[in-house]
């Protein structure tokens, strides 16, 4: 026999799509229809339900009724928008989400002041009031909680002590009992149900320690739990974690302590692939537990947020990656999922087609997982099996019939499935490449050995004969049985691909010399493990030249740049870097993690992670010698611009909001040809009036140079030559702009050498303001169009350039590509007289291009012979090429003399032409 409440139901399939369909909508209607008005119009928001809930309140109700019947009437809205009117997820959850803040921070209040009555407040060192912070977990804290939600909280408090007690001394309660008498007086007031229902069900077991652990605990036995005792996958859990009541609790800068506890906790310093496993641990509870309550009642596979495809999948793919990565980086911690998916695309980590999916299939499923709860008000997740509830559904959906709601349902749960199988290389076929799979495969008959000699039995012999020195290798006697088992299967599967002969056994050792070192960080051995393609891709790095193994030993961190597919085929984008840094020094301002030290690192791991994109790009032959340099002077200028910034809004001493400053780049800087270490040579002035200028500035670049050469546990940026500046070494670290410009261009008795004119031709205006850079540019082309007598300017650089070759002398009949005579340093000083002796004739010269652009710029202006520009412009490309490539090897770059020959020659042609020639005479 069916009850009343379903005979509407039962008289048709072709149901209305509207919220008097739902049997707790008609509950509602009968049993509050004259309190409903007492939530004015609109979204349910705080405001709102503060003043329904004064109007329930002065009718005579006490806080625990009229916070049970504001829940019935903020739920009957919000069916009503929902249903009728399609209102955004974010309407349906933010109104729930803020009964629930609304709620606590009644109940809190009520509670403490009639234990504060009986016992007097709770106090701390020195009679200090002792804080309670009600930490929202999950949804709540994600402001993302569903119609029928259970709110998940974690009760701290901020310090032992106890009570005033009352004033003849009577009363006293330890902080630990008064706060056990808190939650159990805030759980009756929401918790409890009665004739009006509840106001939330509250789940305390994410507590230190569960359902076994004290209902609210000190903010140093948390603190002690989590470094002792915290699980992997309480560290998602946190994740979301979020103080939501009382409000004086939340505005206070003493919540800063608890962030300090929380957030190293579920951020891990270093990118942290250990995560896998204990989520794949929890994910497989998970789905037996759903495979369990599906068992004979099929409909229960249909389980919108635990079933293959479902809400928690979403969640969890988000979750991890957050996990992994928000260490570093501070702009993935964020807690709403669709928030957080678009983050992770922004900072590719997933595509912005896989984003917008999955933000798809969650904002579908939620909406479905309301509809099901406002069926009868239940707290369950499955989809109905009566047609006439899905044929409601569907049409509140915005469907036309149940078979087009279900292909869509299906087709959501599909695709999320497929993207979390992937990440936790599950049921996902390997991809190839290279001749070796990146899926996970079993690289050894007979699993992997416990012992090395087990281990060495199973190697070629020249991996063994290295593994069988770990044998007495404290670091590998160490290592906890997990990770040992890891680095095990990693030098199994870097084997096999010996065996294959896809990779070569050199390069295999190099990458066990390369591991060695690191093996206290065991969360590098789970990267590889878990993504074969990094491993793949460390292994060809490894195997190319020894610069790049050095530089993976510095900086072991930038490996995770290998699993970005598309990071080979994309170059460096200047704004690109700048608005992440930007991001992530948002995200450390808000949760006060932004000391000196926090960014000096934060610098310095950005730096490095773009130089190796670099690196793997040209390692790869996707860009050219050219463009190297180019991203790597790219990458120094807002490296600059980035630190500039920060260290002048963090000097004590400054007196403007914008420096009036600027740098000015020499050398491999001022000419866009920096080199992977190259440093940097630059020079320092301001130009502003105010009478303590100098000392200000002075102590500014004393900072910036700081912080751009000190090594942290990072490492450094750049060092910094700041030799160029007026009177070099023994000259101010800033000069005035006046000055600088007064000492290039010859005026008062203090005046730049000719070495330092040669030197302006690759002078390139680095940071400053627009006014700044538009008078340095006036300078430079005073400098170099100077009138200058010819012959004079070639005996000085011809000497000049002795002087340089004397002090890099080649021995053995070699040929230095840089140093001998036919050598690039031959192309740069020839480039360097005919750009300051011809500028003024020749405009075209002035322009800081580069060598190879400004040879065929000489040659079409008549200043060279036919063909000379060019062909030893296309000389020094090569030359450059044979340098760089011989640095990438850590190796000289020297040729014997019939190497030598057709690049040399081209060179020396140049040289004879300009300097021996008398038409530049």
């Amino acid at each position: 026999m069916q009850s009343s409440e379903h005979a509407m139901a039962d008289t048709a399939l072709n149901v209305p799509a509207q919220a008097a369909y739902s049997r707790f909508h008609q509950r509602l209607h009968r049993r509050y229809g004259d309190e409903l008005s007492l939530l004015p119009p609109g979204p349910p928001e705080r405001a709102s339900m503060e003043q329904a809930l004064s109007a329930l309140l002065e009718r005579g109700l006490d806080l625990s009724a009229a916070l049970r019947v504001l829940r019935q009437l903020v739920m009957e809205r919000t069916m009503v928008l929902d249903c009728e009117q399609q209102a955004p997820l974010a309407v349906v959850t933010r109104a729930v989400t803020e009964l629930a803040e609304l709620a606590l921070e009644r109940a809190c209040i009520q509670v403490r002041a009639e234990l504060d009555a009986r016992h007097g407040a709770p106090q701390g060192p020195e009679g200090r009031p002792v804080q309670l912070w009600i930490i929202g977990m999950g949804k709540l804290g994600a402001r993302e909680l569903n119609v029928s939600s259970d709110i998940d909280l974690i009760y701290v408090y901020e310090q032992d002590g106890d009570t005033a007690g009352l004033p003849d001394g009577r009363g006293v309660l330890s902080n630990h009992e008064y706060f056990a008498r808190v939650v159990k007086g805030i759980y009756g007031l929401i918790g409890d149900t009665t004739e009006h229902g509840f106001v939330f069900r509250v789940d305390l077991a994410l507590r230190p320690n569960g359902n076994s652990g004290p209902s609210a605990v000190s903010l140093a036995s948390l603190e002690e739990y989590l470094q002792t005792h915290g699980r992997e996958w309480e560290r998602f859990a946190w994740l979301k974690s979020r103080v939501v009541a009382p409000m004086d609790s939340v505005r206070s800068t003493q919540v800063q302590a608890l962030r300090a506890v929380v957030l190293p906790f579920v951020f891990r310093r270093y990118l942290d692939y250990a995560v896998f496993d204990a989520l794949r641990s929890l994910h497989r509870q998970i789905r037996e537990h759903a495979a369990r309550r599906s068992a004979g009642h099929p409909g229960r596979s249909n389980d919108v947020k635990l079933s293959r495809g479902g809400i928690r999948e979403i969640e969890f793919t988000v979750q991890l990656l957050q996990v992994v990565r928000g260490g570093q980086f501070p702009e993935l911690r964020c807690r709403p999922t669709l928030e957080a998916l678009g983050r992770l695309a922004r900072a590719g980590l997933m595509s912005q087609e896989v984003a917008d999916a999955l933000g798809a299939a969650y904002t579908f499923l939620r909406r479905v997982e309301h509809r099901i709860q406002y069926l009868d008000d239940q707290q369950t997740h499955v989809l109905p099996t009566r047609d006439d509830d899905l044929e409601w559904i569907a049409r509140t959906m915005g469907f036309a019939d149940t078979c087009a709601f279900l292909h869509q349902f299906d087709a959501h749960r599909e695709k999320v499935a497929e993207e979390f199988d992937t990440l936790l290389g599950g049921s996902a076929p390997p991809q190839c490449s290279a001749g070796r799979c990146n899926g996970a495969r079993s690289p050894a008959q007979g699993g992997t050995p416990r012992e090395i000699d087990g281990l060495m039995e199973q190697l070629p012999p020249a991996l063994a004969a290295h593994v069988a020195d770990w044998r007495g290798n404290a670091r590998i006697a160490n290592l906890r049985d997990e990770a040992r088992g890891r680095l095990f299967r990693l030098v199994q599967r870097t084997a096999q691909w010996v065996a294959e002969r896809s990779v070569p056994e050199d390069a295999a050792v190099r990458f066990l010399n390369w591991l060695e070192p690191l093996l206290r960080r065991e969360s590098y051995l789970a990267l590889l493990l878990e993504r074969p393609a990094v491993h793949e891709r460390l292994l060809d790095l490894l195997g190319a030249a020894r610069w790049p193994a050095r530089y993976l030993q510095q900086h072991p961190g930038v490996i995770d740049e290998l699993a970005n597919d598309a990071m080979l085929g994309e170059r460096f984008s200047p704004m690109d870097f700048e608005h992440e840094l930007a991001l992530r020094l948002a995200a450390l301002q808000t949760t006060g993690e932004d000391d000196d030290e926090t960014l000096l690192n934060l610098l310095r791991r950005a730096h490095h992670a773009e130089v190796f994109r670099t690196l793997a790009r040209d390692i790869e032959g996707r860009i050219t010698v050219e463009q190297v340099a180019d991203d790597l002077s790219a990458l120094a200028d807002c490296v600059l611009r980035v630190t500039a910034s920060w260290c002048w809004s963090r000097l004590k001493n400054r007196h403007r909001e914008s420096p009036q400053f600027a740098i000015i780049g020499y050398g491999k800087l001022g000419g866009k040809e920096l080199g992977y270490g190259s440093d940097l040579d630059i020079v320092f002035v301001f130009d502003d009036d105010d009478e303590h200028a100098s000392e200000i500035y002075a102590a500014f670049v004393r900072k910036l140079i700081n912080w751009l050469a000190v090594k942290t546990g990072e490492g450094d940026l750049f060092e910094i030559d700041t030799a160029l500046r007026p009177n070099g070494n023994s000259g101010l670290l800033v000069t005035s702009f006046a000055s600088y410009a007064n000492y290039q261009q010859q005026r008062g008795s203090n005046t730049a050498w000719t070495w330092e004119h040669q030197a302006m031709t690759r002078a390139r205006f680095v940071l400053g303001s627009d006014d700044l850079q538009a008078r340095f540019d006036a300078v430079r082309e005073a400098v170099i169009t100077a009138p200058r007598d010819a012959a004079a300017l070639r005996d000085e650089i011809v000497a000049m350039r002795e002087r340089v070759r004397s002090a890099h002398p080649v021995r053995g009949g070699l040929f230095d590509v840089k140093h001998s005579p036919g050598g690039m340093v031959d192309v740069e000083f020839a480039v360097q007289y005919l750009v300051l002796s011809q500028s003024a004739m020749h405009p075209g010269l002035m322009a800081n291009l580069g060598n190879i652009a400004l040879l065929q710029r000489a040659e079409e202006a008549g200043l060279l012979p036919a063909g000379v520009g060019q062909q030893a412009a296309r000389a020094y490309r090569e030359l450059r090429r044979l340098q760089h490539v011989a640095r990438l090897d850590e190796r000289t770059a020297q040729l014997v003399p019939g190497q030598a020959e057709p690049l040399s020659a081209p060179v020396k042609a140049l040289w004879e032409a300009v300097f021996t020639g008398a038409a530049l005479v």
